[in-house]
């Protein structure tokens, strides 16, 4: 049951990532970042390498993966909301 409960935790960090990349291809396709807040994304990101670290020390690989993927998905956005606001 635990093995199962943590395949089920880690396809839940992936779609969390999904939501991510919704976000990045908006703000790709309008090449605009407005509504978005990069101090919201960018505290997500810092979070998420809290977890990576944490699923590392634990030897988690289900919650260093999700995170590592959601990491790549946020960190996306905010380095976008980054660029497409001082434009």
């Amino acid at each position: 049951m635990k093995e199962i409960i943590a395949v089920i935790f880690g396809l839940g960090l992936m779609a969390n990532a999904g939501l991510f990349v919704v976000q990045a291809v908006k703000i790709l396709r309008t090449k605009s970042a407005k509504g978005v807040s990069t101090l919201t994304f960018g505290g997500f990101s810092l979070l998420q390498v809290t977890g990576i670290l944490h699923g590392y020390f634990q030897k988690d690989m289900s919650l260093l993966a999700g995170m590592a993927a959601s990491l790549l998905a946020c960190g996306t956005v905010t380095v976008l909301s980054v660029i497409y606001r001082h434009k």
